[in-house]
């Protein structure tokens, strides 16, 4: 009867000590979240957000370093959901499972947690010298996207397993070759997983500075990279994608390594721009997610 008791103080114990370690956690982010606001959201305009930074804290703003990581966001999302998907899959419903895939498996983990300065140099050496693509915009994009290409197949696994065999055995039931059956009834369903491991992925990888910063992302900006929209056909134009760029984590670095207290609120202004998009990603993803959960019926 006192084992008893002794172990559910323990556990008591142990819940309060979670629930308070969460706590703290969430009152850690809440102060400094209303830190930066207290000090950036009065620097919000729009002049700030539609200015070239400048050497005057005034006169600065964020426009080059705000479009290029939306740039940089849509080129890595563009490169690394299909590609991480396609493996994942592959991996999840084709591959037999022996030697290699074992292998494959325990590499896919271990560049997961690798560092992020480590896929910068990876970078350096294979998008800017190798395939000479210079500091432009599509060298910083194809780095970040193998960042985040482990988490994503990882994340894109986990969905896959969750969706019960059941469901493949009726649709192969029904007639529906293997194909058929991943494309109309596995990955609908495995979606909103997959949509909110890749949306972590996203927001880690917007979050990057070390990378982009070896790779050959500027500091100081005063141009825009050329329109992906062109009035002729095909309308599209790539020209953009081999311009220099810069991204918001590297301008607010800037800002914050310098010693003037004006350059510090527009650091505090970035993060707010930054965490804003961050912010829309996750909604996009979230009502992607809730589209996908009202098709599904089981």
């Amino acid at each position: 009867m006192k084992r008893r008791q002794f172990h559910r103080a323990l556990d008591i114990l142990f819940k309060g000590i979670g629930l308070l370690m969460t706590l703290l956690g969430l009152v850690v982010l809440l102060v400094l979240i209303a830190d930066v606001f207290l000090d950036g959201f009065a620097r919000l305009s729009w002049d700030f957000m539609t200015s070239f930074p400048s050497r005057r804290a005034g006169r600065a703003g964020i426009y080059a370093a705000w479009v290029g990581t939306v740039w940089i966001a849509v080129l890595t999302a563009l490169l690394a959901f299909p590609i991480g998907v396609a493996a994942a899959t592959y991996l999840e419903e084709y591959a037999h499972k022996n030697w290699l895939t074992d292998l494959i498996e325990i590499n896919i983990a271990n560049l997961a947690g690798v560092p992020s300065i480590i896929y910068g140099l990876l970078g350096l050496g294979v998008f800017v010298r190798w395939m000479d693509l210079d500091r432009s915009i599509l060298a910083g994009g194809m780095t970040l996207a193998l960042l985040v290409l482990p988490v994503v197949i990882l994340a894109s696994r986990e969905a896959l397993r969750t969706i019960p065999s059941s469901i493949r055995e009726a649709s192969y039931a029904l007639g529906a070759s293997k194909w058929e059956t991943i494309r109309n009834q596995v990955l609908p369903a495995a979606m909103p997983g997959i949509l909110t491991g890749s949306i972590l992925a996203m927001s880690r990888a917007i979050g990057e500075t070390a990378p982009l910063i070896i790779v050959g992302a500027l500091t100081y900006v005063a141009f825009l990279p050329t329109s992906p929209i062109s009035s002729e056909f095909p309308f599209f134009n790539s020209e953009g994608l081999f311009d220099p760029f810069s991204v918001l984590p590297i301008q607010i670095f800037n800002w914050v390594s310098r010693p003037q207290q004006a350059f510090a609120i527009n650091a505090a202004a970035g993060i707010i721009v930054l965490l804003l998009i961050t912010f829309v990603m996750n909604g996009i993803a979230v009502f992607l997610r809730h589209r996908f959960q009202k098709k599904i019926r089981w």
